[in-house]
């Protein structure tokens, strides 16, 4: 077969001239299209499954056609049906069927069998892969897709397991294979495969957008059922599964889907931008291009919401190239994948669909693209060889394209209170928060993924420098850390079982108080914290400012007869780190297995990482340590290899059952060691004006900045709230200011706002905003905030 791939071309080229011929019904509604047009339909996912305009001998697709084909050749020298599985080792005849985690994991071998017979079929269609019109390779694939409809996937079969694996994953794999090999297909067995789809995949299952058709899940299923209507020539089944997109668009107010802060939940109260999400702008990106011009073309205005979720939802958890962890739940659990990996779909996504978008949006997100492309030194994208290569050719021909200037990283700092998330970017580096609250889970449990997960909603702050700690999360970090000390949380060491909180559980605290405040640079940040499975309370806030956060705790109690610890840091040295950790102008040592404690530390730096500033000396401990765990322990699918990873923790240990306990430090993300000295002795940048368990606060002269959480009324310094609330102010050097006001716990009916001090003009005000008084002091009155969800109320004054 030629590389060119000029009779595919030509075929393309017959079909986009079929497309005019196509006929619309008109006295039904009913879509009729020529055979032409489902041949142009089916070429057209070829090319979204294939990729396009690459030379297969050029790296990387030499090297991921190779790599197909290295898998091909395994899958096809290993195959041998029999009854019961098409692999040895792939077993799907479950001898007791029902919903359990032993059924769970025969659906999961079918679904496993229809996914090698796929990338089996790649390898007999694509160029290089040294199988390329193998026949014996082709003849091997259509046996296994006869031999699993016989035996597990037709008609008369009943579904066991997980729902997945019958309604998404094998029905995917199944029409991919059916349209890459339709010519060899008989019309029997056509009718055959299009029949188990409809059998697993009825129509009922867009008849409500509830249960498990929704959000990413609803994308796929229509995915299914869409190319099930191509590759049986079915226009009826590709009207209504394009039809039930439709729900997928608008923002929605609870539950499953996209919020208008940019919010993205799936499983009801899971953050998933970088799992379900990434998938579901997959699944659009390659719907809207499979059925742009053809009879089906969607034309639903609110596909616009989707195009915003780019910027809105998606660009402000990517940095450098990766997906940021707190928003991937239990994938991140996963061997063989990580932060960057993920982020690479995701960019190859938004290059897809760009396609479909305005020429000014497609131009930004090119140029967005490209940087995270450029910037990461770490995990290249186009050296990524478990990408496929329509998302090779994406990235490819973007790096290629010299018209397309890579952009800098944006200076913000978005507020994601739909889902209990902030992100805060600066040039040099980016940070995030991961909380729970009662709307949001301490973390998801389920199919055996994420065992020990349980903390990353306990303030887990993360973050990474421009240039240095892209690697923190993404070298075997998750199997080998401590889960009880990630970064920035507090916790008790009680210790927990393996997936606390029950399979799918979704455990959630009972806690109202949680998000913040944001002017879009500087931000304002609260949890109100009650430990999985834990007595433990705390109150939690962290500031947002240019070159550093300032993180506060206060009223920390615990009666579980266990000590409780807050995480300053935990850095992830790989195997060989021993990066220098000075306190307060002493070297400490860089032994493994080192630790020490420091009764009044004012100052701590780990070279070529950070700087840790403590305002009030606080009493530190440090340790060194390689610690040693294996994918399997967290993750029941993942490999048992022991692995061993370097860490150096600073944490402050509040005691056993602490009554009364608090913390201060600021963090600066890639200060050096000189800075941070600086800044520890410039005693008049920072005044704390307040850290208890009734208010947290903060300000600092310089920036003209200050905020403070009430986690009850009453007055902090010149700020008092008639109710809880977070408040933020900037003091601008044109004599303005801008506060911006907001109802975490989502309770206020009411609100007042008074600040001692003149103003004499209120210049800007949103709809909540019922009253204002100017003068000696300004009072802001707030009409029913509960209906706001906690999204910031931004108003800007003219100081006297």
């Amino acid at each position: 077969m030629p590389s060119t791939w000029s009779r595919r071309r030509l075929l393309q080229a017959s079909a986009a001239s079929a497309l005019a011929l196509s006929i619309m019904g008109t006295t039904t509604g009913q879509v009729f299209a020529a055979d032409d047009e489902y041949a142009a339909l089916r070429g057209t996912w070829r090319d979204l499954i294939l990729g396009t305009g690459f030379a297969p001998t050029v790296e990387p697709y030499r090297t991921l056609l190779a790599n197909i084909g290295t898998s091909a050749r395994s899958y096809l020298s290993t195959m041998a049906p029999v009854g019961g599985s098409l692999w040895p080792d792939r077993s799907y005849a479950d001898p007791d069927p029902d919903t359990d985690a032993e059924s769970y994991t025969f659906s999961a071998n079918m679904n496993d069998s229809y996914s090698r017979l796929n990338t089996m079929a790649q390898a007999y269609v694509q160029p290089g892969t040294g199988l390329t019109g193998d026949t014996a390779l082709r003849d091997a694939v259509l046996t296994g897709l006869d031999h699993l409809y016989a035996e597990v996937f037709n008609e008369n079969a009943t579904q066991y397991g997980n729902w997945w694996n019958f309604q998404i994953g094998a029905p995917q794999s199944l029409m991919d294979t059916s349209v890459l090999l339709y010519d060899a297909l008989s019309e029997t067995q056509i009718a055959n495969y299009c029949k188990a789809v409809d059998k697993f995949v009825p129509d009922s299952v867009f008849a409500s957008y509830s249960g498990t058709s929704t959000g990413a899940n609803r994308v796929d299923l229509c995915r299914g059922v869409i190319l099930r209507g191509i590759v049986g020539k079915n226009p009826d089944k590709i009207a209504l599964a394009s039809k039930a997109l439709a729900p997928v668009f608008p923002y929605v107010t609870s539950g499953d889907g996209f919020y208008t802060d940019g919010s993205f939940i799936q499983h009801t109260t899971i953050p998933y931008i970088g799992g379900y999400g990434s998938v579901l702008h997959d699944g659009v990106g390659r719907l809207l291009a499979l059925l742009r011009g053809s009879s089906w073309e969607l034309k639903d205005p609110n596909t616009q919401l989707f195009l915003d979720t780019v910027e809105k939802a998606v660009a402000p958890f990517v940095y450098n190239g990766l997906m940021m962890d707190n928003v991937s739940a239990r994938g991140i659990s996963r061997s063989g994948s990580n932060d960057h990996l993920r982020a690479h779909g995701m960019m190859a996504s938004i290059l897809l669909v760009g396609q479909g978008a305005s020429a000014e949006e497609n131009a930004r997100w090119r140029a967005m693209v490209k940087g995270w492309m450029q910037r990461d030194y770490y995990s290249t994208a186009l050296k990524d060889p478990g990408l496929s290569l329509i998302r090779a050719s994406l990235l490819q021909s973007l790096q290629d394209d010299t018209t397309v200037k890579a952009a800098p990283e944006p200076v913000e700092h978005r507020l994601f209170h739909n889902m209990d998330r902030a992100t805060h970017r600066r040039r040099d580096w980016a940070a995030s928060i991961s909380m729970a609250s009662k709307r949001i889970s301490h973390y998801e449990f389920g199919n055996g993924e994420h065992a020990r997960g349980y903390h990353t909603g306990a303030g887990w702050l993360s973050w990474w420098g421009s240039d240095f700690g892209l690697e923190q999360y993404s070298d075997a970090y998750w199997p080998t850390v401590d889960p009880y000390r990630l970064p920035g949380i507090t916790a008790s060491r009680k210790p927990l079982a393996d997936g606390e909180g029950g399979n799918w559980g979704g455990p959630r605290p009972d806690s109202a108080w949680v998000g913040g405040t944001t002017d879009g640079e500087y931000g304002a940040t609260g949890q109100h914290l009650k430990g999985l499975s834990s007595t433990m309370n705390a109150k939690k806030s962290w500031f947002w400012l240019e070159d550093s956060i300032v993180c506060l705790g206060a009223g920390i109690t615990s009666t579980d007869g266990y000590a409780v610890e807050t995480t300053v840091d935990n850095r992830h040295l790989g195997t060989t780190g021993t990066p220098a950790l000075t306190v307060d102008g002493k070297s400490q040592p860089t032994t493994q297995g080192w630790t020490a404690t420091f009764t009044r530390a004012e100052w701590a730096h780990v070279a070529g990482q950070a700087g840790y500033v403590f305002p009030v000396r606080a009493k530190i401990s440090a340790v060194r340590e390689e610690r040693t765990g294996a994918w399997k322990d967290i993750n029941t699918g993942g490999p048992a290899d022991r692995i061993t990873r370097r860490y150096l923790t600073l944490f402050t240990d509040h005691g056993t059952d602490p009554t009364d306990g608090d913390y201060a430090y600021i963090l600066m993300p890639g200060a050096s060691a000189k800075a941070t000295a600086q800044r520890a002795c410039d005693k008049g940048w920072l005044k704390i004006l307040s850290n208890t368990g009734d208010h947290q606060g903060i300000r600092v002269p310089k920036l003209g900045f200050t905020a403070v959480n009430f986690w009850v009324p009453g007055t902090v310094d010149k700020l008092t709230t008639s109710a809880p609330a977070s408040v933020l102010i900037r003091e601008n050097r044109n004599g303005t200011a801008t506060i911006v006001v907001s109802d975490p716990a989502r309770q206020a009916i009411s609100l007042d706002i008074t600040w001692n001090r003149r103003v004499s003009k209120v210049l800007t005000k949103p709809s909540t905003l019922t009253g204002a008084t100017t003068g000696s002091s300004l009072k802001l009155t707030f009409g029913d905030l509960t209906g706001a969800a906690g999204a910031p109320q931004k108003i800007t004054v003219r100081l006297a």
